[in-house]
């Protein structure tokens, strides 16, 4: 307990209940849990988690500290840490080096202090701890099988280091697995980053124009909630056949500079940098509410706010409105960082169920065959997304068919 760096170990009953909860509603990692305790597959293996310290992940890592690992949690968001959850890990016997609302410098600094324990396996979300261990930290590679990434950022970052031939170990790609990008991008941000939203602003969505910027999957989600909650929703693309798909899923598309006059509520998950800025700031109505869902706090350009604006202030937890030259306001969420985590609880248990199970299954694969893995950006076989639906779709109380062998013979199976 004294190793840890954490805000405040009194919180640890309310972050113990919290955990508690969410326990309940994992019926996937449950299930794997049950297996890997009994074989305590991890004995003996440090595994390092850079994660959104909220009750989900933190199940995880209590499920990995069962099945024998030393386990090591550190934050991937200076916002998304939330201090109960951390106390309650470091009760269970977990080291933790993360507060909320830490500083930049702060943030580094537990980072390096989590690749200090030298770490059998990595669970990166966002890519912080694999650029450390590709340059500040590199002797921390010393007993590094391999890694897993959570996040779509998190994965184009690292296929850049592949493509450029400079990445040094292998690292699974969970986010491209059909049980996390599918449900987890698509129905976990669709209602997390809403739920952020509402929650904080305490406003309708209903009858106003969301803006949704990106149509990806956590893109379709986002645009999807928004229309059920009665919102009229505008999507902006820069590639048409996600543009194409947004019109034919009864969206209208426009560029940012034309939606920006329209938008009551703008929400970013493109994961690229500088989706609203300067030009986009001074055509919104007055009122208009930014906030964003991508991985890091870029998208939303705070600089450009910061930098035009004539005063700002907090309008509410969370919420800073800027008062522009021309007299009109707009409101950032969350200082642009993840708004489903910085100003929620992040995906509903039951989503990230089927993520956190495809991530233990990740660690699993790495510690029999990371070995024999090349440095290489690898997606998890599709039968373990098989393997975590079925146990899924059993928890939930549904059957499906089973091809007949005349059937798998006609489609050519084995």
């Amino acid at each position: 307990m004294s190793e840890s760096m954490i805000r405040d170990i009194s919180l640890a009953d309310e972050g113990l209940q919290r955990i508690s909860w969410v326990e309940k509603f994992m019926p996937a990692l449950n299930t794997l849990r049950e297996e890997f305790v009994k074989e305590q597959i991890f004995k003996g293996k440090t595994i390092v988690m850079s994660i959104h310290l909220e009750a989900k992940t933190a199940y995880l890592a209590l499920t990995l500290k069962a099945a024998g690992a030393n386990v090591i949690c550190t934050g991937s968001n200076p916002l998304s840490t939330q201090d109960p959850i951390a106390a309650g890990l470091v009760k269970s016997g977990i080291t933790v080096y993360a507060w909320h609302a830490c500083t930049e410098e702060e943030y580094f600094m537990f980072l390096n202090k989590a690749l200090d324990h030298m770490p059998d396996i990595i669970i990166d979300d966002g890519g912080d701890l694999v650029h450390l261990l590709h340059t500040t930290r590199k002797e921390c590679q010393k007993n590094l099988i391999g890694g897993s990434e959570e996040t779509t950022t998190g994965v184009y970052r690292l296929k850049i280091l592949e493509k450029e031939n400079k990445l040094e170990f292998p690292m699974i790609a969970v986010n491209d697995s059909y049980c996390k990008y599918l449900f987890d991008n698509r129905y976990g941000t669709g209602q997390s980053a809403w739920d952020g939203i509402i929650r904080s602003t305490n406003l309708t969505v209903t009858g106003k124009t969301a803006v949704i910027a990106g149509y990806g999957w956590c893109g379709k989600g986002c645009a999807m909630r928004a229309k059920g909650l009665g919102a009229h929703v505008i999507v902006t693309e820069v590639d048409p056949i996600k543009a194409i798909e947004a019109v034919m899923d009864g969206f209208e598309v426009m560029p940012m500079a034309e939606a920006a006059k329209h938008g009551d509520i703008f929400l970013t998950v493109t994961g690229d940098i500088d989706i609203i800025t300067e030009p986009h700031f001074l055509a919104m109505k007055d009122g208009a509410i930014c906030a964003n869902a991508g991985h890091f706090d870029c998208e939303v350009s705070r600089k450009d706010l910061e930098r035009i604006a004539v005063s700002h202030y907090e309008a509410r937890k969370n919420i800073e409105g800027y008062v522009l030259p021309n007299g009109k306001t707009v409101f950032l969420m969350a200082e642009g960082r993840l708004v489903n985590l910085a100003a929620g609880d992040g995906h509903p248990a039951e989503i990230m169920d089927l993520s956190f199970a495809m991530q233990t299954l990740a660690a699993r694969y790495l510690l029999q065959h990371g070995k024999d893995m090349k440095p290489a950006v690898y997606t998890l076989p599709h039968e373990l997304d098989t393997k975590i639906a079925s146990i899924k779709l059993a928890a939930m109380g549904y059957q499906i068919d089973t091809l007949t062998e005349a059937q798998r013979k006609y489609l050519g199976l084995d």
